[in-house]
């Protein structure tokens, strides 16, 4: 059963699904800060480069299975399938959300 996200982040993954980087990155807040593989990323035009480089390089589908609120963020588990060690791997994926309703914060897990 697919749980219920707030709109941005279906767009986000539906977008992660296509390998669609402008929609991904359209997502995103202009400042947003994302972590993920022990790297920071800050900005849109940074977070564009990291999805270009990671969907080149990973070629992930994402499935989102399990969505819930903790301490003022949304917590998404996700089964991540592509080409890397151990795939499928279930991740957490957590979001934090910016006034106007993109994604500000991000934290890969």
């Amino acid at each position: 059963m697919k749980p219920n996200l707030p709109t941005v982040l279906q767009r986000y993954f539906e977008a992660q699904n296509a390998h669609d980087i402008e929609t991904m990155v359209a997502c995103f807040a202009a400042d947003a800060a994302v972590r993920d593989e022990g790297r920071n990323i800050i900005g849109a035009e940074a977070v564009r480069t990291w999805k270009k480089e990671t969907s080149a390089k990973y070629r992930i589908t994402t499935e989102p299975f399990e969505c819930r609120l903790e301490g003022g963020y949304t917590e998404v588990v996700v089964k991540v399938s592509g080409n890397f060690p151990g795939s499928p791997a279930n991740l957490t994926y957590r979001f934090g959300l910016s006034p106007d309703g993109r994604i500000g914060t991000l934290e890969v897990r």
